[in-house]
This record gives C-alpha cells, structure tokens and sequence, in this order.
C-alpha cells in the first residue's frame, strides 16, 4: 500500500475575499468617489448625467429613512456603489449603480444588485424600478436576467433607453 502522509499538495490560492456592502451617505467618501467617478465614465457615452433636466439622484434622495446608499467593499477596496430612492407608495427606484474597473468581472454587478432590491425590501418598498441608457448592453441584460420587466419610460430620462420593473 503506498503511504501519501508525506505528500504536500501544491499552495491553493487564498479564498477571493467576500464583498461587504455598509450604509454610507451619498455624499460622503467613498460613495461620493464612486459616484462621481461612474458620472465621469458615463460623460463619454451621454454627455454629463448630472445635469439640470435630467431624474433626481441628489444624496438628499437616497438619505433615510425612504433613501439608502451602499457601498461595496473587497477587503478594504471600494469597488461598487449603488443607491435606493422612493418614487411613491411602495414604490422606489435603483439609481447610480456602478461597480469600479476593480470590481468588474467578479459577480459584483449582480451582488450589488441584490443588496440594493434587499435594502428596499427592508424600507418596505414592494416595487423597484431602474433604467439604463443604450451604452450599456450589459446592464440591460443583468437587470432582464434578474427577473426585471421592461416598461415605458416612468421617468423621462434622456439618456435612457431601457426601463424596468421588479416586484419584490
């Protein structure tokens, strides 16, 4: 009988570190990074985003108690954004959802996601809503395979091409 007690197995990769989403406002760091830095990316597809016409995404909007705003985090690494604002009576929108170059390509899009419908479930909302602009294929299909129904525009976005509805 061959006596393997002795063979060691080659080093295994350490374990991918989990995402931790926390509440932080949206004004403040590292949401307001993240934030800026999606509003800066998303300039070359629609011009700015944050301009006047354009739906409210004010941190004022995604304060408590209707409002959240989470950040993402790999160890200590900042690496996603998104935040939650009410619409009306069980009602609310997904709004400035974005995930750093760091984060992409790591299921942190759809993590991100799922915390953000859970946030808003948590705030009592029955309903969530989003949009997404043409530029954007793979948000499009991320938000369908998530169990979200395309709509009519609810909200006017110009730089929109696609709206969605999710019943929590």
């Amino acid at each position: 009988m061959r006596d393997d007690s002795a063979v060691t197995s080659a080093p295994q990769e350490p374990a991918a570190r989990p995402l931790e989403f926390r509440t932080v406002p949206a004004d403040a760091s590292p949401a307001r990074e993240l934030i800026t830095a999606m509003v800066d990316e998303l300039e070359a597809f629609y011009g700015r985003i944050d301009r006047p016409g354009m739906p409210s995404a004010t941190a004022g909007d995604f304060a408590p108690p209707d409002g959240v705003c989470l950040v993402g985090l790999l160890g200590d690494e900042p690496v996603c954004v998104g935040a939650v604002k009410r619409l009306g009576p069980g009602l609310a929108e997904i709004k400035r959802m974005y995930v750093a170059p760091a984060g992409r390509s790591k299921g942190v899009a759809r993590a991100l996601l799922g915390a953000l419908e859970d946030a808003a479930r948590e705030r009592g909302y029955e309903r969530v809503r989003l949009d997404t602009g043409p530029r954007q294929p793979h948000a499009r299909t991320l938000y369908l395979s998530a169990g979200y129904t395309e709509i009519p525009d609810y909200n006017g976005n110009p730089a929109a091409s696609f709206w969605a509805e999710k019943d929590l």
